[in-house]
């Protein structure tokens, strides 16, 4: 049985300007930028746990932080879960969106 592909958003503030840029080169590999500092990943969860370990080596422990949310199925997660105020960004996969 296959795992379903999910959905983690992904934030970060980092203090080196280097690190910074390591860590948004290593997210637009993988996902889709949708603020600054935000970015959607669709994968599975071995993925994740891949892009987990890399970010941890990217960034400073004690001078950065990154948050890891898991919005759960792509499906349910683009339509239910998420809404943009203003201009919206595009997320690979999705067709639909709510924009007030």
């Amino acid at each position: 049985m296959s795992e379903s592909t999910l959905r983690l958003l992904v934030a970060y503030d980092i203090a080196d300007d280097r690190r910074r840029n390591e860590v948004a080169e290593l997210l637009q590999r993988h996902g889709d930028r949708v603020q600054y500092s935000v970015f959607i990943v669709d994968g599975r969860p071995a993925q994740f746990v891949r892009l987990e370990r890399q970010l941890a080596r990217a960034i400073h422990p004690n001078e950065d932080s990154v948050l890891l949310c898991l919005l759960g199925p792509t499906r349910s997660a683009s339509t239910k879960r998420m809404r943009f105020l203003g201009l919206r960004r595009r997320i690979t996969g999705d067709d639909t969106a709510l924009v007030l």
